[in-house]
């Protein structure tokens, strides 16, 4: 029987939700559960399909339009003149791949971004696109699934300690407000 690890070690780990889960996990967890179909990944596109699919022993399907079409992989690029800092791309970064301050210019790391187009919706000058990975330098190699995985752990490790610091923050000044 096949573990959410074997299914989750099959996906490409962009954390992009477009298969309608709030990343790789949860929808290897959906499908080890039976309650997702195995083509709703366009990252991953006919080849994650498969290779689900001889895992699972369920029949390949054709990758679902209603998720989006496959593609080369991306990367985003963030044109530095237009950007104002506001910060907005930062939060939905799953790896961390946007480097910048408040009201700062900011900058997208391409060695570490999964083209997960999570920071366009959010920018409110339009200035980030998405461009294929294949037109930049070779020399900028794509990161693994397994690097993207740890990213996006260190991610969600980040923003819970973040707000645990926050609760406890908040904690103290009502027990202080309340002496």
């Amino acid at each position: 029987m096949s573990t959410v690890e074997d299914i989750d070690a099959l996906l490409p780990q962009t954390q992009c939700t477009r298969c309608g889960y709030q990343g790789c996990r949860p929808y290897a967890q959906a499908i080890a559960a039976g309650e997702a179909p195995i083509n709703q990944c366009p990252p991953g596109g006919a080849a994650t399909i498969g290779a689900l699919a001889r895992l699972l022993g369920l029949p390949a399907l054709p990758l679902n339009p209603a998720n989006g079409i496959e593609g080369p992989p991306l990367v985003a690029l963030i044109d530095e003149e237009a950007c104002i800092g506001c910060a907005k791309c930062l939060p939905p970064c799953p790896v961390d791949a946007i480097i910048g301050a408040r009201r700062q210019m900011h900058t997208v790391v391409l060695e570490l971004c999964t083209g997960c187009e999570l920071c366009v919706a959010p920018c409110p000058v339009d200035c980030i696109s998405m461009v294929p990975r294949a037109a930049l330098p070779a020399a900028l190699r794509e990161p693994s699934a397994a690097e993207n995985r740890e990213r996006y752990t260190a991610h969600g490790a980040r923003l819970a300690a973040h707000e645990a610091q926050r609760r406890a923050l908040l904690s103290a000044r009502k027990q202080t407000a309340e002496a």
